[in-house]
């Protein structure tokens, strides 16, 4: 391993011999210089780790030395030492983005944390976290082999999510550790929901003890009491908007929000906006949608949008419930829109604000026809780390920091999330069965995969059926189904993509995250 290079630069350099020996024998290159314009020099010739700057130097100061030292090399962390005190000496200090800030006289043990937390932080920090996901395996194991409740899954499902973000940086060993884990998860969570999703739907399911929250539940549960109780109320849902991405832009959100409240609530089946979302907006379940308001539902084989018809069935909810409240109703598909909406909202006087953000959706379809964009996104990490760029830098974090200026609450949501897919299995259907990856729904569907979970009376899932004997058959795990014609092409086009409409933790178990603004 390269030994770290360190340049010290003090005009009494001889008095710190001590110091220069201590490090030297923990194994550290010390280049030394008693002036601030050899110092330059030497950064303009050689490259360190890291710069300790005696700020009061005669000629060249410290802080000239500083800006220089930047402008050569801007990313090198730069330790200012000195024996002022002064506040103004360390705005300019800090203004020039220094690394650290030492107060003379100083200690060997200091100069040896400073170096470890600038120059060994990272590799420390991973050691430490490779540790101790090695202790907590077999604990996950565990929860993953005996969860029997849906509080129990979500938090496996918080768990995993943790270990994935912290481990997106470790060796590969560790990342295949975790994602058998995952696997393991996910094929647990599939026999979960095989096993109990149907009495979820029974007349008597509300006072199931283990029911969870899901899909028709969201605004009788979570937005008519706050409303009730005069709260004033936006409800933002994001499109395909997975767990772990919440946790990404979290910390944006934490500078204008608190979060009082994190959840994790059930998408209904299957996975899909015209199903999931619709399910949210009317307060209803897909076959009772059809039923009582058949104009407001698209089958699957009509070429008509499946989502144009979101604002009346919000309507239908209130009416239903006998809820007269003025609401606004916004669906955000590009920026400049955004920008709009952010404008309208300034004034605004309604209870409850109702907005869909399509983006991460968008991202999700345009990675899979892009091969630009699958190098962008070519794995769970990058996908997030996407999000959280659209999110910084896109309007959208305007339009939250709006909503937190107007004094509003805010209920952050989704529909449902989606899955990396790798593992193509053959499904066989007539020519009206739909064309979504993740499930199918139609009439003499075959498939000889053990891993699907197939619906066949879908009415008892409260499922609109387009043909007396049409059924359901989703994928689990990260499977997709592929037709006979062209197998081979489709398996390889759809391989390694994001998909939803399926049974997985990625897609089931998404947020449902309650925030206050902090100027109240």
């Amino acid at each position: 391993m390269k030994q770290p290079s360190i340049l010290w630069a003090d005009d009494e350099i001889d008095l710190l011999r001590p110091y220069i020996i201590f490090l030297q024998e923990k194994g550290y290159n010390i280049i030394t210089a008693n002036n601030g314009s050899d110092a330059v020099d030497l950064c303009r010739n050689q490259r360190f780790d890291i710069v300790f700057l005696d700020e009061n130097m005669p000629g060249m100061s410290g802080l000239e030395c500083l800006t220089e030292i930047k402008n050569i090399q801007p990313a090198l962390p730069v330790v200012m030492i000195t024996k002022s005190e002064e506040e103004n000496i360390m705005n300019q200090a800090i203004g020039e983005k220094i690394a650290d800030y030492l107060i003379k006289p100083v200690n060997p043990n200091q100069i040896l944390l400073t170096l470890k937390k600038h120059i060994h932080q990272r590799e420390i920090v991973q050691e430490h976290t490779d540790t101790s996901y090695r202790q907590e395996f077999s604990d996950i194991s565990y929860m993953i082999d005996t969860a029997s409740t849906f509080d129990e899954w979500s938090a496996i499902q918080r768990t995993l999510v943790r270990w994935d973000i912290e481990l997106q940086s470790a060796d590969s060993s560790m990342r295949e550790m975790l994602k058998m884990q995952q696997q393991q998860a996910d094929r647990e969570f599939a026999k979960y929901i095989i096993r109990h999703y149907a009495e979820w739907f029974t007349a008597t399911s509300e006072n199931l003890p283990n029911r969870p929250l899901l899909s028709p539940d969201i605004f009788k549960k979570k937005v008519f009491p706050l409303i009730d109780n005069g709260e004033k109320l936006f409800f933002v849902v994001i499109d395909n908007f997975r767990y772990d991405q919440w946790k990404t832009i979290q910390p944006l959100l934490s500078e204008f929000f608190t979060v009082q409240k994190e959840q994790i609530y059930c998408s209904i089946l299957p996975t899909a906006t015209q199903y999931a979302r619709n399910a949210i907006f009317s307060g209803l379940m897909p076959m009772q949608i059809q039923e009582m308001f058949p104009e407001y539902w698209v089958e699957e084989d009509e070429e008509e949008g499946k989502n144009l018809h979101e604002k009346e069935l919000i309507q239908t909810q209130l009416d239903r419930y006998r809820k007269h409240y003025n609401y606004t109703y916004y669906k955000i598909n590009e920026s400049d829109y955004c920008e709009k909406v952010i404008q309208k909202l300034k004034g605004i006087q309604s209870p409850l604000n109702i907005i869909v953000i399509n983006f991460i959706d968008m991202l999700s379809h345009s990675r899979t026809e892009s091969k630009m964009m699958r190098e962008l996104a070519h794995d769970e990490a990058a996908y997030r780390s996407l999000t959280l760029s659209w999110f910084r830098h896109s309007p959208t974090l305007q339009l939250f920091r709006t909503i937190a200026d107007l004094g509003y609450k805010l209920i952050l949501t989704t529909d449902h999330g989606t899955i990396h897919v790798d593992n193509p299995v053959l499904i066989i259907g007539d020519k009206n069965t739909n064309t979504n990856l993740r499930y199918k729904v139609g009439k003499s569907l075959s498939c000889k995969s053990k891993d699907v979970f197939v619906m066949d009376n879908p009415k008892q899932f409260k499922l609109p059926t387009p043909n007396v004997s049409s059924s359901y058959v989703y994928c689990t795990g990260s499977d997709f189904f592929g037709y006979p014609n062209n197998f081979n092409y489709y398996a390889q086009y759809y391989r390694d993509t994001f998909q939803h409409g399926g049974i997985s933790m990625e897609e089931m178990l998404i947020p449902l995250i309650s925030l206050s603004p902090k100027n109240q």
